[in-house]
Parts: structure tokens; sequence; C-alpha cells
């Protein structure tokens, strides 16, 4: 039986690949095209930028998931004032920062909860929240956070990722899917020099996405899946499109 849970773009690999966002409307439409519900985040410059981002989902019946700006009141503010559901926690790329970044993000979550939203912790490699270890601890410091939950990265830092969905099934916010492929033997060297992370059905190092998603189906997520795929080698479309299709075989 097929899911109603939203499947969306976190766009940054496309970003990179075209040199920016420099057409909305169109890549909008081209996303769209390809089966996708809408973008992760919306970048607007301003108010009205926001409006004219959101009309364009409207007419293409399209949706996103939380806002980002330069700014992280107006994250907060703009985000809520949409009706949309969390931001994230800026995670500084020092390893030595947990304390720090709990005690930021233990105040960010009472700020957000004025508004009624929530902000999630992004895992990433070469943060302060890479491992399960650092996630677990994390999230056991700040209770009243979520996850932005990257499983490629977590996957790749060595961490049980289905468990992890398992566990904190009540705690996931957005899920970002992607694989990652090798390109030396070496460990020794910084994480980006290692590989890179590609689409679904592309990589060359076992991520279990799949799992990932039925963990979460089964404790009744509703919230979004998105592709993230950081490293384009061709038209981003015919991998996203890829992606899309191996989604699809799962039943989302």
């Amino acid at each position: 039986m097929m899911n109603h849970n939203k499947i969306g773009i976190a766009d940054y690999g496309m970003n990179v690949y075209y040199g920016g966002m420099l057409d909305y409307d169109t890549r909008m439409e081209q996303i769209k095209a390809i089966g996708y519900d809408g973008l992760e985040r919306l970048e607007p410059l301003n108010e009205a930028d926001l409006i004219h981002k959101m009309t364009t989902l409207a007419r293409l019946g399209m949706d996103f998931g939380t806002v980002r700006c330069s700014k992280i009141d107006l994250n907060i503010q703009w985000t809520a004032a949409v009706g949309r559901k969390y931001i994230w926690v800026n995670s500084p790329d020092s390893r030595d920062g947990l304390e720090t970044l709990c005690r930021q993000a233990n105040i960010l979550a009472k700020t957000c909860a004025k508004y009624g939203i929530k902000c999630g912790i992004h895992n990433h490699l070469g943060t302060p929240v890479q491992t399960q270890e650092e996630l677990e601890t994390f999230l056991e410091k700040c209770p009243e956070v979520g996850i932005v939950y990257d499983v490629g990265h977590m996957a790749v830092a060595g961490g049980d990722v289905v468990k992890i969905a398992q566990t904190y099934a009540d705690r996931v916010l957005a899920v970002h899917f992607k694989e990652w492929c090798y390109t030396t033997d070496a460990r020794d060297i910084p994480w980006y020099e290692q590989g890179y992370f590609t689409g679904l059905g592309q990589g060359t190092f076992a991520v279990d996405n799949h799992g990932v998603a039925n963990a979460l189906l089964e404790r009744g997520y509703t919230g979004w899946f998105y592709i993230e795929q950081d490293t384009h080698h061709r038209e981003p479309l015919t991998d996203l499109e890829q992606s899309r299709k191996v989604m699809r075989s799962w039943g989302l």
C-alpha cells in the first residue's frame, strides 16, 4: 500500500552543479515533473520573495518543509508564520563544541516552542554530532530538540541507522536519504577526501535507507522524506529521477 508521506529534495547538490538557484520557477517545474512534492528549504531574500516562492509552489501543487535565511530569528518567525513545523539547529564545524551546541540548542528549543515549532539537529560528519554516540548524547542533553536525520552521514560514521530510527522515531522531524561512494582506501584523511555522497542505487557503501523508511513508517512517521544528493557527476534531474524510482520501489 502506498503511503502519504511527502517526498522532496534537499537540493544542495543541485545548486552546486548549476551554480546556484538560478531560476526558481523553472527548478520547481522540473522537480515536479520527475515526481517530487517539493523542496526542504525555502531560502527567501525577504518577505516578498517568500510570498513569491510559496505562490509558485501553490500554483504547482507543491510544498516545502522549512524556511532558512541568514538570521536565525527570521528562520523562527517566518517558519512559524507560514505554518511549517521545524527549523535546523546550526551545528559548528569543530568537533570540540558539543557542550556549547547543547546549550545553544536548548535555548533555541525554548524560543521555538513559543512560536509552536521545533528545532532539529542535523547529524553531519565533521561536526560535534557525527557518530551515533554523539547523537545519543546530544538527544539526552537536549530533550526538546528533534532530529533532521541524515541517514547517509550516520552510516558513513559507523552508526546503526535503523536502530536510531526505531529508538528515536518520535524525535525525527525530517529525513535525508543518500548513498556514499568511497574513492580511496585511506581513512586517516578528512571525510570529504575519502569519497562523496550520491543518489540512491549509485553508492558503493551499504546505506540501509529502505530499512530506515520502514522503521519510521511502522512507528507512525508522517513527515518528509528528502533525497539529498550532495555530488552530481551528470545532469542532476537524471540522478534525482533515478532516486525517485528507487523510493517508489519501496512504496514511497
